[in-house]
């Protein structure tokens, strides 16, 4: 029934340029009409058959801009970006020779620059657009342009639109959010400003105004959007009317996505924030047809907008991951470059890092380490990302980070041929999941499916093994023909279309390894009765759960399969420790490689003398491996091995998991790396070159930042087995300045690095 009405409405949205009189997401008057995206109403959405299910799907049926984006010159030429983020008062003594200077000493080639929103830097003539009360006569933001110009930079103007002051508030309370109880919401940091409503008439309108007036004035490349989102759910009154005209709801009560009028809203929501982008950037398009809004953004499955519209969107994104805190590694920013890359494709892909702290204090007038600095902005030039740093606050209170970014733009500007990447060379993909996040993890998908990506980036990192992210939307033969494994960490939300892509990509020859629940629940969140993909798993789900597993075990079957390529390096022992969840699962294959781990249950851990176990072997496996008629392989936890590795860094689970990977692999590596340390190893494809990174993250500070200084590891052995390499004779090592015999042996080529104190990248021409 579902799968007819969605047809219906599909139908209805591809066959017909509805313009009518009650536009199911332009409710706004002020809105010019819509000619890049066809419009359906709420009645003919509701004639077509339509249900507070077929809501569910909005993103689906209606988020689909038609508007191309161009292929802006000036996006892919810039390759390193700075950042100057202004207080309010540094336009009373804004230095402008000394940061002209200092993008002409980094070799800077592009600019991001406060103009307008929460504070206008220019001489604004836009009603409520606050002017810095230290600007006097000054336009420092012509002043900049017009320097960056001259310094052959490419320009985007920053715009904040998430608060506005008293007589805004007074003249315009459409403009305000309100919290659930219809209260205006002050803001929570400047309590004398008022937080804005994303969804309503201060973007729509007045933003947009603000952003015609800086595009009319300056004309730079785009304008980078800061806070655009809104700041958490509103219930101002544009919402409560606009939500009701599209759905018939009343705004939601909980923020359950379970909800189906939460969800509805949701979608809704999602799909507003796309309007007010296209509105900005048409308006943009109509004084300069080659600009773009940059709408800025975090990265990965958990955040609230959908990753592949804002990629439509673009020219280029920028991933606002600027420093650690925590216990993040510095890896963390290679995985942000590769799930912007999953949806992006070859658009630039730019990554922002910041010179201060990223803590939840809040010290955003700080600097951090140098050391810090250094290693979070080459793993970003490692995993294809171009830089971009970030300064908040134009004055000047500690220098000590400006030697560090100009001596890492410098190295980037000389090696610049070598940075530009085609493809990246990985066999191994890790599939991440918005859906799963929104609709099965919800307030805690950190817990329920990050932790569970991380553990997998963490022990592929570790090992050396190249890899890169897919978004749960893009298993399209194209996108997936250059990996040969593909791994789900508990990917519970999987449509049927979804599942038969996987089937697909195992019957040409790919592998799969799946975790824990994945499958179990359909796209929307609702669960299934069994696995969607309990075919190739060869079991099914019981309907049980054992979601505590507290002192549990994995007996280990070394005396059945006692040459196990999944138990290889296990010596010595009988069993290892368990993950602390599991689905029960039956087998219904018969046609298993081996039973390599089987479950010794939960026994009591206190008191110490009842600390044994009840049953010492189950004989119920805990990974089911399969080899497909076609080459193929399955590899099937049922428990959380990756999220407990991600707590835990337990050395067991990273090599078990570890062989699972090269069994599902199959082939002899491509691209491998030998040595001591521990090091985030990188390769790529270039027109002419392939480059291969190697960032030495071996450092008592790893996990817990920042680094202090760098400690060099020892001799490293490249192995190279790519047939473009036939007649290199030589490499380069572009941070040593030297080069390098190839030895060959056989199909491979082979090179010795004597160390590695930072970074070391490997180029061989072609």
């Amino acid at each position: 029934m579902l799968a007819s009405r969605l047809c219906s409405v599909r139908v209805e949205l591809r066959t017909k340029a509805l313009c009518l009189e009650e536009p199911i997401f332009s409710q706004n008057t002020s809105m010019p009409p819509r000619t890049s995206k066809l419009d359906l109403t709420r009645r003919q959405f509701l004639a077509a058959g339509a249900s507070v299910a077929v809501l569910s799907h909005l993103p689906d049926l209606l988020a689909q801009s038609t508007t191309a984006v161009p292929e802006e010159i000036w996006a892919r030429k810039t390759r390193r970006w700075a950042q100057l983020t202004l207080a309010e008062d540094d336009a009373a003594n804004f230095d402008l020779d000394f940061w002209l200077d200092y993008f002409r000493k980094t070799q800077s080639d592009g600019i991001c620059f406060s103009a307008g929103g929460c504070v206008a830097y220019y001489p604004t003539e836009v009603p409520f657009h606050h002017r810095s009360a230290w600007l006097g006569q000054r336009d420092i933001v012509g002043e900049v342009v017009e320097g960056c110009r001259r310094l052959g930079m490419s320009v985007l103007l920053r715009t904040d639109p998430h608060a506005t002051y008293e007589d805004a508030a007074q003249a315009h309370p459409e403009w305000i959010a309100c919290a659930s109880d219809g209260k205006p919401r002050h803001h929570w940091a400047s309590p004398e400003m008022w937080v804005t409503c994303a969804l309503g008439p201060y973007n729509f309108e007045f933003m947009t105004a603000v952003h015609r007036e800086v595009m009319q004035r300056y004309k730079p490349e785009g304008i980078f959007l800061n806070r655009w989102a809104g700041s958490g759910d509103c219930f101002c009154s544009q919402c409560r009317k606009n939500f009701k005209a599209v759905t018939g709801f009343d705004l939601p009560s909980t923020d359950n996505l379970q909800d189906p009028v939460y969800r509805a809203f949701f979608h809704w929501r999602q799909q507003r924030l796309y309007e007010c982008i296209d509105l900005w950037t048409e308006t943009l398009r109509a004084i300069r047809p080659d600009s773009s809004m940059i709408p800025n953004n975090a990265s990965g499955a958990l955040i609230a907008q959908d990753s592949i519209e804002l990629s439509k969107r673009a020219p280029m994104l920028v991933a606002d991951r600027q420093a650690r805190h925590g216990t993040t590694p510095p890896w963390i920013v290679g995985k942000t470059a590769k799930e912007y890359r999953a949806t992006l494709g070859s658009k630039p892909n730019v990554s922002l890092f910041g010179v201060g702290l990223e803590e939840p204090y809040r010290w955003k007038d700080s600097v951090q380490e140098p050391a810090e600095i250094r290693i979070w902005v080459l793993e970003e030039i490692a995993h294809g990302t171009r830089p971009w740093w970030s300064k908040f606050v134009a004055t000047l209170n500690d220098r000590r980070w400006l030697p560090v970014v100009t001596d890492v733009y410098r190295w980037a500007a000389e090696n610049q041929r070598y940075l530009d990447y085609d493809q990246p060379i990985a066999r191994v993909a890790i599939v991440y999941s918005q859906t799963t996040a929104w609709f099965y993890g919800g307030k805690d998908a950190q817990a329920k499916v990050e932790d569970y990506a991380l553990g997998w980036c963490g022990m592929l990192t570790e090992s050396r093994i190249p890899f890169e992210m897919v978004h749960e939307r893009m298993l399209t033969p194209e996108n997936l023909d250059r990996f040969r494994t593909l791994i789900l960490p508990n990917i519970a939300c999987l449509s049927d279309r979804q599942a038969q892509q996987l089937r697909v990509f195992c019957q040409s020859g790919g592998s799969i390894i799946a975790t824990h629940e994945t499958g179990l629940f359909n796209e929307d969140g609702s669960p299934r009765a069994d696995f969607v993909l309990a075919d190739l798993f060869g079991a099914h789900f019981t309907g049980k759960r054992e979601p505590h597993m507290q002192n549990s075990y994995l007996r280990l079957g070394l005396s059945r399969t006692p040459h196990s390529p999944i138990l290889a390096d296990f010596q010595d022992t009988e069993r290892i420790i368990n993950g602390t969840s599991r689905v029960v699962v039956e087998p219904t294959a018969h046609d298993f490689v081996e039973v390599p781990l089987t479950l010794i249950p939960s026994y009591p851990d206190l008191p110490m003398e009842k600390v044994y176990p009840r049953t010492k072997d189950t004989h119920e496996s805990q990974l089911y491996l399969r080899q497909l008629p076609k080459g193929g392989r399955v590899v099937y936890f049922p428990f959380d091995i990756d999220r407990t590795f991600n707590e835990t860094l337990t050395h067991d689970h990273l090599r078990l998991m570890r062989n699972t990977v090269e069994w599902s692999l199959h082939e002899i590596a491509p691209v491998e790396c030998s040595g001591p340390g521990f090091v985030d190893m990188t390769a790529w494809r270039n027109t002419n070159a392939v480059v291969v990174h190697i960032v030495n993250l071996t450092n008592p500070m790893m996990m817990k930042g920042p680094f202090r200084d760098f400690f060099a590891i020892g001799a490293q052995t490249l192995t190279l087995r790519l047939p473009e390499l036939k007649n290199a004779r030589e490499a380069k090592l572009l941070t040593a300045k030297k080069t390098v015999p190839l030895r060959r042996i056989g199909d491979a080529v082979t090179l010795e690095i004597a160390g590695v104190l930072d970074h070391e990248v490997i180029a061989i021409d072609l």
